[in-house]
């Protein structure tokens, strides 16, 4: 085979600034193990834009960053730094955030069928509760009336009707069962609107089911209730690659260009090029008419007097870390190479949802080298599974590789780096190191407070 599809990540100064200064070998022999590098300024470059998206559409609203997309602290304390706040799913996140400086008020919480331990820290604290569930709303309110001089402040989370199988929000009966609740709870519990979450990244869907909220707003309204937020969830979509590279991979690959003939459905693939990324797709959200609507969305919402929350972790993380492995065998196959590396698969989280981690990895050669042609070769785990591959497709390296040889996959903050890492053959988890400044000779970095 001759042709083998490409996917180049976008250029990324920072993570080249790493790589040209020599730190990753460095710090890949410093911990004779795979690690990740963080790099905060993108994350704070990357709120400042979610935040001027809101603004020049004259749009009041307010950021949280979803913990689950990135364990570290270093991207809490840059939220709590900017002003943000943070979703947070359990009591330890919950804790996590408040000890890396986040206010109280500032945190979202969400999830499914909430701790009790969770739920009591919430409330104390003045969080904004996510309530998925009527069972779940009864035990808010009773935590309202043990006394807590400050109501519970909750969100009703709704059941997007594009989506009726989700296990998550509620439904046109129990919604109505808990806005009623809500208001025999009287001002023992303020209940300030509704959140929703989409899968996938279409926007019409996502603006006319902002606009119904909206509308939902209005309506608790007129029977009482505050009622002046409402939450997008997550759901932007990050461009990993641009366009063309996008098509043509998708138009080329096939079972030949993976190991052991291996297919994925196209499907199933993060869609690692969109039109419109980050900030730019939160314009176009705002811009969009939704469906039975005269204006768009932004108009809606500021006509309402609606507070716009978004609870983003991907384009937060966009070029925000990469991953770094050792290469520590090379196996020669008919056609190609297996190359070993030291560390797992569940470190590329993405390999686990039946798919695959496709932005090219890239390979730093120990020793000074030139292109010497294109050496195709996939990518194993040094673990016993022979499902166990970091990379299945056959990458057309520049070089041929060896051990010794780094290889470094880019953008891997959102999700991948550590969602589903665990410490399998007792080989350790790989720490974060924080890259706190690229735009010296030697970048400083220091490692991430929490990296277990």
């Amino acid at each position: 085979m001759t042709s083998w599809p490409a996917l180049p990540a976008l250029p990324d100064p920072a993570t080249d600034a790493v790589v040209a200064s020599g730190l990753a070998a460095e710090l890949s022999h410093a911990f004779g193990g795979p690690f990740h590098f963080l790099l905060p300024d993108a994350f704070s470059a990357n709120l400042a834009a979610l935040r001027a998206a809101l603004t020049d559409a004259g749009v009041n609203g307010f950021v949280y960053f979803a913990k689950k997309a990135n364990k570290a602290a270093v991207f809490v304390e840059r939220a709590a730094e900017g002003g943000a706040g943070v979703d947070v799913a359990s009591a330890a996140e919950l804790r996590e955030a408040l000890g890396h400086g986040v206010r109280g008020e500032h945190l979202m919480v969400t999830g499914p069928a909430k701790d009790p331990v969770l739920l009591r820290l919430a409330v104390a604290h003045g969080a904004t509760i996510a309530v998925d569930a009527l069972d779940e709303l009864d035990r808010v309110i009773a935590l309202a009336t043990n006394g807590d001089a400050r109501p519970p402040r909750v969100l009703l989370r709704v059941l997007p009707a594009g989506q009726p199988h989700s296990r998550f929000g509620l439904d046109d009966d129990a919604l109505s069962a808990a806005l009623k609740r809500c208001l025999e709870a009287g001002a023992a519990l303020r209940m300030e609107g509704f959140s929703f979450h989409l899968s996938g990244y279409a926007l019409q869907p996502r603006a006319d089911l902002a606009a119904r909220l909206v509308e939902l707003c209005r309506a608790a309204r007129l029977q009482g209730l505050p009622a002046g937020r409402i939450s997008l969830g997550g759901g932007l979509p990050v461009s990993y690659t641009d366009a063309d590279s996008w098509r043509a991979f998708l138009a080329a690959q096939g079972p030949a260009h993976y190991h052991a003939g291996r297919t994925f459905r196209t499907g199933d693939f993060y869609p690692y090029h969109s039109p419109l990324s980050g900030a730019g797709a939160l314009a176009a959200l705002l811009a969009t008419r939704p469906q039975g609507f005269g204006r768009d969305l932004a108009a809606l919402v500021k006509d309402a007097g609606i507070e716009l929350l978004l609870e983003p972790g991907r384009a937060l993380l966009d070029r925000a870390g990469a991953t770094v492995f050792r290469i520590q065998g090379v196996k020669d196959r008919d056609g190609y190479r297996i190359l070993t590396v030291d560390g797992t698969s569940l470190s590329l989280s993405e390999q686990w949802f039946n798919s695959e981690y496709l932005p090219d990895p890239r390979l730093i050669p120990r020793d000074p080298a030139t292109p010497a042609g294109v050496h195709p070769a996939s990518v194993g785990a040094a673990t016993c599974l022979e499902s166990d591959l970091l990379t299945w497709r056959k990458i057309a390296f520049p070089y041929p590789p060896r051990p010794g040889d780094l290889l470094l996959y880019p953008n891997t903050a959102g999700y991948q780096m550590d969602s589903n890492e665990s410490p399998f053959h007792d080989l350790p988890l790989p720490p974060k190191v924080v890259v706190d400044r690229t735009d010296r000779p030697r970048p400083r970095w220091r490692l991430d407070r929490h990296f277990s």
